[in-house]
């Protein structure tokens, strides 16, 4: 399918069938929102398309999941987090877990049948992902789990996490598994944060029994993995992520009783520098190029561009930060994090610094 074909046909049905979400803005109702959109949009096929044939998919370019996330997200019909969830993990175990395994999980996230999370980060390792501590230790046919992760978003939710694990000492000792959140010694505890949604999670585990069936590729490919997936997240996620900050904007704009033109237009210029950076970064992802660091330019730029917007709304809506309890109060104390959450932007930095530009270290 065309991809103007394909947007005209979303947009068409999205007219005939209402998805508006319902009046509980709670974590828990945007989530039942979001099943509800996904089961929505599966039954009607679009769900699937830009996904491979063997795990339930209609086939076609990834740019068709960019469009259909867009469509869906700048109507304010799902949250841009749990909505990017999809694309952020799908193309993992597409890649990484048994064909069968894959087959049979995918359908079920795509239809909003299930919620998955990722257990990456932990207290002490969180832009230094490679510093993990999460071990896991073979016994038989299993392998038996302990440790902690935090900052895993929705795990309270969840029914499966894709997780990391030390197997052996350094990059080459890390490990990957798709768990059961239901099994026995997994203990999830949501944070609460200053904009007021517990949407991280601390999750504990204790002797957690996993089948080795349940391994992502073989043991020490738990690196790799994490380094193919996190430039997902700043793929199509991010198109869909501005297509919820262009919203916003808009609805800015309709607020602003005396609008100071130069300070919108620096809020403007940040996000369309951002979408023509992410829309560069679809067109390599169309043409099956292998995202890597270069994706970190993307992340500065979407963090930049989430705390202009949010700054002027400070300054654009007086006392709607600091009196009024509205979105704006919630979604500005989030953005405060876009520098830090997805890797830090230091680390982004560092990153362009030393792999793209190929700087020497200081």
């Amino acid at each position: 399918m065309k991809v103007d074909q394909f947007r005209a046909g979303v947009r068409a049905w999205l007219a005939d069938n209402d998805l508006t979400p319902g009046s509980d803005h709670s974590l828990r109702g945007q989530m039942a929102q979001l099943a509800r959109v996904h089961r929505a949009l599966y039954d009607a096929g679009w769900m699937r398309y830009g996904w491979p044939a063997e795990v339930g998919g209609l086939g076609g370019p990834a740019v068709l999941r960019a469009i259909l996330g867009e469509e869906v997200v700048g109507r304010r019909l799902a949250e841009p987090g749990p909505y990017s969830m999809a694309e952020v993990l799908v193309p993992t175990i597409i890649d990484y877990a048994p064909r069968q395994l894959a087959a049979d999980m995918v359908p079920r996230l795509l239809s909003g049948s299930e919620h998955w999370c990722q257990g990456f980060s932990e207290p002490e390792s969180g832009s230094d992902l490679a510093s993990l501590s999460t071990r896991a230790t073979a016994a038989g046919e299993d392998w038996i789990v302990n440790g902690q992760k935090v900052w895993t978003s929705f795990a309270q939710f969840a029914t499966r996490c894709v997780l990391l694990t030390r197997t052996a000492a350094g990059h080459a000792g890390i490990t990957a598994f798709f768990v059961d959140m239901d099994s026995p010694g997994i203990t999830v505890r949501p944070l609460r944060t200053m904009h007021g949604v517990d949407e991280f999670c601390e999750v504990y585990f204790d002797d957690v029994v996993i089948p080795a069936s349940r391994m992502l590729g073989r043991p020490g490919d738990g690196w790799r993995l994490a380094m193919d997936l996190l430039p997902h997240e700043r793929s199509t996620c991010f198109w869909q992520r501005i297509a919820y900050l262009y919203a916003r904007f808009d609805e800015l704009i309709a607020e602003a009783s005396d609008p100071d033109e130069s300070g919108l237009g620096a809020a403007y210029l940040a996000l369309h520098t951002l979408r023509c950076r992410s829309r560069a970064t679809q067109r390599r992802l169309g043409n099956t190029a292998r995202l890597g660091p270069e994706t970190s330019v993307d992340k500065v730029l979407l963090a930049t561009a989430e705390q202009r917007l949010y700054d002027t709304v400070r300054e654009q809506l007086p006392g709607a930060i600091e009196l009024d309890d509205t979105p704006w109060r919630s979604e500005y104390l989030y953005s405060r994090a876009a520098t830090i959450y997805g890797g830090t932007a230091e680390i982004q930095r560092n990153i362009i610094a030393r792999r793209l530009l190929h700087l020497p270290r200081e």
